[in-house]
């Protein structure tokens, strides 16, 4: 197939995510029993006691939610950074159990880097060649290894680039995935997995637009933490999020009418 492009889908959630915060917040300051708590939750709308809440900083109660993502046209090289990311469940598609050996004229998914990608056509044929060779080791290696499913498979693949498409499943809870969010929108970020958690913001901003509110990188907030390695712009990226805040907000009005 060849190359391929990110792609995001919020498979599922904490139903009624804001709501679930706002309980287990409220239950930290109450001395009701959970149905009075359920139902003056049920009663009114809890965007505005969210956004104070996450303002406040009193995240522990935003644990309680959990939104779970399939991800598929994403390298191994991001792979390796988001598996950093250790408060997470990950389910990833096996180079053992899944062959890449080549059918045909089909070669393995991978992804260009940006950079190259910006280097125009010639640079791209060269790197997509590269991909090609690399798929021809890759068959070599299964021949000589004698065809044997996983066993050939787990030594072959030490041939394959970083490029190599993998496939994942995440979860999260709402609070790793504003630490996410920090790290990982910010321009500082490597830019495939920067391109991958603004897609993931935007996933979760559809469904839960108060809890994600304050989200973003760290000077959203108004604090850049890279110090002087900055980007050094600041106000462009405010602006830029400020943007996707109030395209996702009018989206939500527009649906409600």
């Amino acid at each position: 197939m060849g190359q391929v492009v990110l792609h995001v889908e919020l498979l599922g959630y904490t139903p009624d995510p804001q709501k679930m915060v706002a309980l287990a917040a409220k239950l930290c300051y109450s001395s009701a029993d959970i149905d009075t708590l359920q139902q003056g939750i049920l009663s009114k709308e809890q965007g505005k006691f969210i956004k104070k809440l996450t303002d406040m900083g009193h995240l522990s109660p935003v644990e309680h939610a959990v939104f779970t993502f399939a991800v598929e046209g994403v390298s191994r090289s991001l792979l390796a950074q988001i598996t950093r990311h250790r408060i997470a469940s990950f389910s990833v598609k096996s180079q053992r159990y899944v062959s890449e050996q080549s059918k045909g004229e089909k070669i393995f998914n991978y992804v260009i880097p940006a950079g190259i990608e910006r280097l125009g056509q010639l640079h791209i044929d060269r790197f997509e060649s590269q991909m090609a060779m690399m798929q021809s080791w890759y068959d070599e290696w299964i021949e000589i290894l004698g065809k044997g499913k996983e066993t050939s498979n787990e030594d072959a693949r030490f041939v394959l680039p970083n490029a190599c498409e993998t496939k994942f499943i995440v979860s999260m809870n709402a609070r790793e995935l504003m630490h996410f969010f920090n790290l990982r929108c910010c321009r500082r970020a490597q830019w495939e997995i920067r391109a991958l958690a603004n897609e993931m913001l935007r996933k979760v901003l559809e469904v839960a637009p108060e809890l994600f509110s304050n989200s973003g990188p760290n000077c959203v907030t108004g604090f850049c933490h890279e110090n002087e390695l900055s980007c050094g712009k600041m106000s462009e990226v405010i602006e830029e999020y400020n943007t996707l805040f109030s395209n996702i907000t009018h989206l939500k009005d527009k649906e409600e009418l």
